[in-house]
């Protein structure tokens, strides 16, 4: 396992750079998974602009103005943040390289760091607005089609995202929060992404609708991005061994085509330092499972990636809106709720029943996706008929 990227490029290729600490293996994967989904996502909507199934929308913008007061406030704490925070941490690197995110959290960092960049990036903001000042601003009217909008996109998934998974994750595990509810929304760890996709799902929507964006358009040309996410986050949990991993998998391993490792994995090194000590091993990860378990993530991006190309293979087949985006609700709700079988999560006691909130989440999201295709084709053939 690769807790972070400094492990990664020492095992993989023989350097040892201590900055690289810095990076988390998970956030690191999370990153790539974003950027992935922006690229195919961006991709798609351009296809779909020149078909003519999506405009884009006339905006008007004032140039020449002068940096605004708040312009130069929000560039003076971004600046004072990457001060603070970042130079602070590589003037005292061998101190919070034992708990960066300890570090990051708190109320330590190099003052006089933060003053100096917050300074220079309001002055840059305020000289970059200066040079294109006018003697009088102007407004222009421009035309901004969907596929621009992928930045703002991305950013607010992002953002609502991270949210969302946070008071899902503390919703299924209400006792851990109610003991320690600063400590729970503050911390790392703890993520679900079902939270994080419905939340986001919600505010990108309310977004596009405000922007005039075809909303059954847009869901259909972020199905595929959002399976190839979902796939490159996995990545993230498999390599740092985040602790999203499967049951206690002691059976021997019934195929001979198949590693040991992708049948049963004890995750040595995991980035959450659980199990037992590694005999001979010193360090802040030498920890390993002391029964093997069925490494989930491992099956989760081999499927969803598999899954990705399907829905990226019959895009360009289905002319009915919001289709895609239905067969995506349903292939990612089966996947999902039967690698839960084999998934350690918290279970709910409902009427007998004992599922976990993503198994309810899924089986929710297969049936909706089955009911949305038959209103989407039902909707399409009138209006075609008609």
């Amino acid at each position: 396992m690769y807790p972070n990227l400094y492990y990664a490029f020492r095992d993989l290729f023989g350097v040892e750079l201590p900055f690289l600490k810095i990076f988390q293996t998970f956030g690191f994967f999370v990153a790539v998974a974003f950027l992935a989904a922006a690229y195919v996502l961006t991709i798609e909507l351009r296809r779909r602009e020149r078909l003519g199934w999506m405009a884009g929308y006339p905006e008007t913008i004032e140039v020449g103005k002068p940096a605004s007061t708040a312009e130069l406030i929000w560039n003076g704490v971004l600046g004072f943040l990457l001060g603070f925070k970042v130079i602070g941490a590589a003037l005292a690197w061998d101190t919070v390289s034992r708990n960066l995110q300890g570090f990051l959290l708190s109320g330590e960092g190099n003052w006089p760091a933060g003053i100096v960049l917050g300074a220079l990036f309001a002055w840059l903001k305020y000289r970059d607005k200066k040079k294109k000042a006018l003697p009088a601003p102007e407004k222009k009217t421009i035309t901004v089609m969907p596929h621009q909008r992928v930045p703002d996109f991305t950013v607010m998934a992002a953002v609502a995202g991270l949210i969302g998974a946070k008071i899902f994750h503390n919703l299924e595990n209400w006792g851990d929060f109610v003991q320690d509810p600063i400590g729970s929304l503050l911390s790392f760890s703890g993520l679900t992404f079902y939270g994080g996709l419905i939340v986001a799902a919600i505010v990108i929507i309310r977004y596009a609708n405000k922007k005039h964006i075809n909303t059954f358009h847009l869901i259909d040309s972020a199905a595929p991005a959002l399976m190839l996410a979902y796939g490159v986050g996995r990545m993230g949990c498999q390599f740092a061994g985040d602790g999203d991993w499967g049951i206690p998998n002691p059976h021997p391993n019934p195929f001979s085509w198949l590693p040991d490792w992708a049948w049963a994995y004890n995750y040595p090194h995991n980035v959450i330092n659980e199990g037992i000590p590694i005999p001979g091993c010193e360090g802040n990860y030498c920890r390993m499972l002391e029964v093997p378990v069925y490494p989930t993530p491992l099956y989760e991006i081999i499927a969803c990636l598999l899954l990705f190309a399907l829905l990226w293979s019959i895009r360009k087949r289905i002319r009915v809106p919001g289709v895609i985006f239905g067969i995506y609700l349903v292939l990612n709700g089966i996947e999902r709720f039967f690698i839960e079988k084999i998934r350690v999560n918290t279970k709910y006691d409902i009427f007998g029943f004992h599922p976990t909130q993503a198994e309810i989440i899924s089986f929710l999201m297969v049936i909706g996706g089955a009911v949305f295709i038959w209103y989407c084709r039902k909707a399409y053939a009138a209006k075609t008929t008609n």
